[in-house]
């Protein structure tokens, strides 16, 4: 039932203000006929040095925008100064409920709450990302993957990985929460869960992670399938869904990224660190599925650098290929140019970001694609054209796309 706008933010003003039970809020989308200023906002109350305080991440067009405002008139004008943006959906987590709120055409809002399956103990706002971990070091997940030790700490060897798990999270949560307040995602039920795949999962220490981090931290019903070619990978990872008690909520098939086939279609592709032109394989199968959510994390990228060693580099660009060292780097960054340029014609959003800093990992790009459900864009067609005749060079991507399905 649809209810006065103004009635229903104000129970929403109320949750947000609310340092004892607000977990996390979203904001995203806009109302009909209106532009907003930020494309999305997160909300949550975090623990400094100078005593606790709301954050708000507030996201434009290109960047992030974080600022940290005292309990009292400071937050309260920042969360006024929100609820009077004209946002489409707002998306609220406390520790009982999460509650969802839609803005209709005609300007009335539609509430709907959720209880959790498992209630939060939210007591903890820790700032230090050292500490405010989104998997603690004592998860079961991180045990069985062999990331601790018998003292429940990360080994040392892990740490790196460790810290890819923690910030692989953090670009997965916005991106989902974004998808679902927006309805490009359905809220997921027991009865329809939300439907994660993971493209050549490997040892599939970032499936598990995703898939323990949506369940038992966001309490979002999901099944999670992972597929590698190696049936070792899949003996591996089965045996550890089975000993965590997760057989019933992931599946792991042996197969081949390509020719993957699934009984019904994908919300959320993954695809982490898919070798050259494997991770070209993921993306247009995602693509194919017409999947709301991609992340990818390109590995090597072996394809594009042999095309430039075998094709003149145009004048007056020599200088970026005449080192070997460059022009291997220059196909890593031109590689991913081009994916990003063709996601974006099939009618995806892509943000290009680092995910984790590169000393943990040199292979720390990730794409983040979501569909927009309208056509892709005639002017990044053109300069895709214009780019790839310039250089000599074809996406695999591209080709795959053009390609008949199998």
């Amino acid at each position: 039932m649809a209810e006065p706008l103004l009635r229903a933010l104000s129970r929403v003003r109320g949750l947000l203000l609310d340092d004892t039970v607000l977990v996390r809020a979203v904001a995203a989308g806009r109302r009909r006929g209106t532009t907003a200023r930020w494309r999305r906002v997160e909300l949550r109350y975090v623990d400094l040095k100078a005593g606790r305080r709301l954050q708000v991440t507030a996201y434009d067009e290109t960047q992030a925008h974080t600022s940290n405002h005292a309990p009292g008139e400071a937050a309260a004008a920042a969360v006024d100064d929100l609820l009077d943006v004209p946002f489409g959906n707002w998306h609220v987590e406390t520790t009982t409920e999460t509650l969802q709120l839609r803005v209709t055409k005609k300007g009335e809002a539609v509430l709907g709450t959720t209880p959790r399956a498992e209630p939060v103990d939210d007591t903890a706002h820790a700032h230090d990302r050292a500490k405010d971990r989104l998997l603690p070091e004592d998860d079961p997940v991180l045990a069985a993957l062999g990331f601790v030790d018998a003292q429940g700490r990360v080994k040392p060897s892990r740490q790196a990985k460790y810290r890819q798990v923690e910030e692989f999270l953090r670009d997965l949560a916005p991106v989902v929460d974004d998808a679902i307040a927006t309805g490009r995602l359905p809220r997921p039920t027991p009865e329809r869960p939300l439907r994660v795949v993971d493209l050549g999962c490997g040892n599939a220490y970032l499936t598990f992670a995703a898939h323990r981090y949506l369940t038992h931290v966001r309490g979002l019903p999901v099944h999670t399938t992972g597929i590698d070619v190696k049936a070792q990978s899949r003996e591996f990872a089965t045996a550890t869904a089975a000993a965590l008690g997760l057989d019933g909520e992931m599946t792991f098939l042996t197969g081949d990224i390509g020719s993957a086939d699934l009984d019904e279609r994908p919300d959320v592709v993954l695809a982490l660190h898919a070798c050259d032109t494997a991770t070209d394989d993921a993306l247009a199968r995602a693509v194919s599925w017409a999947a709301p959510v991609v992340l990818a994390a390109p590995c090597c990228h072996h394809d594009v650098a042999a095309q430039l060693r075998r094709t003149p580099t145009p004048a007056p660009y020599s200088l970026l290929t005449r080192s070997g060292i460059l022009r291997e780097r220059f196909a890593d960054t031109l590689t991913d140019a081009m994916r990003a340029a063709v996601l974006r014609t099939a009618g995806y959003r892509v943000d290009v970001i680092d995910f984790v800093d590169s000393k943990h990992t040199p292979r720390n790009t990730l794409l983040r694609a979501v569909r927009t459900g309208s056509a892709g864009s005639p002017q990044t067609a053109a300069e895709l054209d214009e780019l790839t005749r310039t250089w000599g060079v074809q996406p695999r991507l591209a080709e795959l796309l053009r390609e008949p399905p199998a």
